[in-house]
């Protein structure tokens, strides 16, 4: 039995220059940061006394005879691009709900990937098990994702990382005192805003106006510079920080009229109203969670103001994707 451990992750700035229809022509860099909550997959080799061959387990239950059969397409498409022969069962657990914003279906495509690589006894490096994860999902599964979610699922950490046009990319951490990042944290909020969505369906029209909202791109881009100086200086106010998370919210937005809504819009403006410097929806829009930049003290008033929203304390981490159990001969 294999048990993969892969973060779910927190974007900051860059996002939508991470898209290969953009940083294939212009370059593209984005900070963020794996957290504290995760993708669980289990996955054993099927003793073969059962009428079905492969048995996954998520919010369905799937008894297959044949990876065809098979309803959950990143699980259809990995294990039929892994070649898999032997009968399998596959165990998904989540310690928040999918189609939120927080990558998790990239978390959950690099979890299995690293499971079957650790059943077969190979280890993977990093960069690896990243690019067959962007490949996954872009390429065989055709998805219309960026490639930061994969990225930060799988090396883990506060990291800045930058796409280059022959798609190769880098990832960099972030230098800052650990006050700093200390500080930087006591300052976010996570709220879930009650309802999720397709990433895919609300990312199709935000790279189909890519050509039209090129301005628009590039600030939100050098906004990954900015941010990484307010941070590294300890006599600038992390306050600029949120003021910066605002202003990339209000380019983000106008890429396209399904990243946000009436909802989010009056949730997000009731939290300024209550205190907040700045937020954004995160990962590709128009639901799931809302991250918000607050002073300490202000926080337990934005809580209050929306307390119809359930409210996700968490930490940065910096593990990356791990396989927690490794019994490749156990049943």
């Amino acid at each position: 039995m294999i048990i993969t451990r892969t973060p779910f992750r927190v974007s900051f700035f860059g996002g939508g220059t991470d898209y290969p229809a953009w940083y294939r022509e212009h370059g593209g860099a984005v900070i963020a940061t794996s957290i504290d909550k995760y993708c669980y997959i289990t996955c054993r080799k099927l003793p073969q006394f059962f009428e079905h061959k492969h048995r996954i387990v998520y919010s369905k239950i799937e008894n297959v005879r044949t990876i065809e059969e098979i309803q959950h397409p990143a699980v259809r498409g990995v294990l039929d691009w892994a070649k898999i022969i032997d009968g399998l069962e596959i165990h998904h657990d989540g310690d928040l709900p999918a189609r939120s914003g927080l990558g998790s279906s990239s978390s959950f495509t690099a979890g299995l990937i690293h499971a079957l690589h650790a059943l077969n006894g190979r280890m993977v490096s990093k960069e690896n098990l990243a690019k067959e994860t962007i490949n996954m999902e872009q390429n065989v599964l055709a998805e219309n994702v960026g490639s930061q979610d994969q990225i930060s699922a799988v090396y883990g950490g506060f990291n800045r990382i930058d796409f280059h046009r022959n798609d190769s990319f880098d990832v960099s951490p972030i230098i800052i005192p650990h006050t700093r990042q200390k500080e930087l944290s006591s300052h976010l909020m996570l709220c879930f805003t009650g309802f999720s969505r397709f990433a895919s369906e609300v990312a199709k029209s935000q790279i189909a106006n890519f050509k039209n909202r090129e301005k628009e791109m590039k600030s939100i881009r050098a906004m990954v510079d900015e941010a990484i100086a307010i941070l590294q200086n300890s006599n600038q106010s992390i306050d600029d920080f949120g003021r910066l998370l605002h202003e990339s919210w209000l380019f983000k937005r106008s890429l396209s009229d399904k990243i946000s809504n009436p909802e989010i819009d009056e949730m997000y403006q009731a939290a300024m109203q209550s205190g907040a410097i700045g937020g954004k929806i995160l990962g590709a829009g128009g639901g799931g969670f809302l991250l918000l930049f607050a002073k300490p003290e202000k926080q337990k008033q934005i809580r209050e103001k929306l307390n119809n929203l359930i409210h996700v304390p968490f930490n940065f981490e910096d593990s990356g994707s791990r396989v927690v159990l490794y019994q490749p001969d156990g049943l």
